[in-house]
């Protein structure tokens, strides 16, 4: 399905991995379909919603039947990418670095983690798990070797912008990135700024507000 003519809400695209999650649960719970209305309860949203969210993608369901898991399920796979298999990197070889390396939902999702990079003398040549962390110096030729799409950024704040120029030079599609810095989406470029305390602030905000 070509949607490069639609123009997808931001915030219905971000509702696409809430529905595969759910309903990955109910594939592995053996379940064979469910209606928008029990759907919308998992998901916090309304029925209506959901089929204006999948209408923007043919739709999916059958009125009277609701939906068929298996089928939505990987009508999502492949509107997520997750069967595309692509090819990651991580930019910095800190305690985040680390627990996105040794973080499974990656391989689950269908991600491929082929490399790890610092500037560290002391990090480079030690292993996360079986990959071994390499020189910075030598990710252009890797990128290029190994035709990866896509950087996880973790690194500070004073280094993000140059090296992601750096890498977007080089072939890189798409940036997760986890530094303290916003970058932007271009030329075919796409960014996914992560902000890891926003969450735990909005939490603290609710909190906060509920003791007034």
């Amino acid at each position: 399905m070509d949607l490069k003519d639609k123009k997808v809400p931001e915030v219905v695209i971000r509702r696409l991995s809430r529905y595969y999650r759910y309903l990955d649960e109910l594939d592995k719970d053996g379940k064979t379909r469910i209606s928008s209305t029990a759907l919308s309860k998992k998901m916090g949203v309304t029925a209506s919603q959901i089929r204006q969210d999948f209408n923007y993608f043919g739709g999916f369901g059958q009125q009277g039947y609701g939906y068929n898991v298996q089928y939505l399920l990987a009508e999502l796979k492949k509107l997520l990418g997750i069967t595309n298999g692509y090819r990651l990197v991580i930019v910095g070889a800190g305690n985040l670095g680390h627990a996105i390396a040794n973080y499974g939902g990656l391989k689950k999702r269908g991600f491929k983690l082929l490399g790890i990079f610092d500037n560290d003398k002391e990090k480079i040549g030690k292993k996360v798990g079986n990959i071994e962390i390499s020189d910075i110096s030598k990710i252009k030729d890797f990128i290029s070797e190994n035709k990866i799409d896509i950087a996880i950024l973790t690194l500070p704040k004073d280094a993000t912008e140059e090296v992601a120029e750096m890498l977007m030079d080089s072939g890189v599609r798409g940036f997760w990135n986890f530094s303290y810095t916003e970058l932007k989406s271009k030329n075919e470029v796409f960014v996914e700024n992560v902000h890891l305390t926003d969450s735990l602030m909005t939490l603290s905000f609710k909190i906060s507000q509920n003791r007034l």
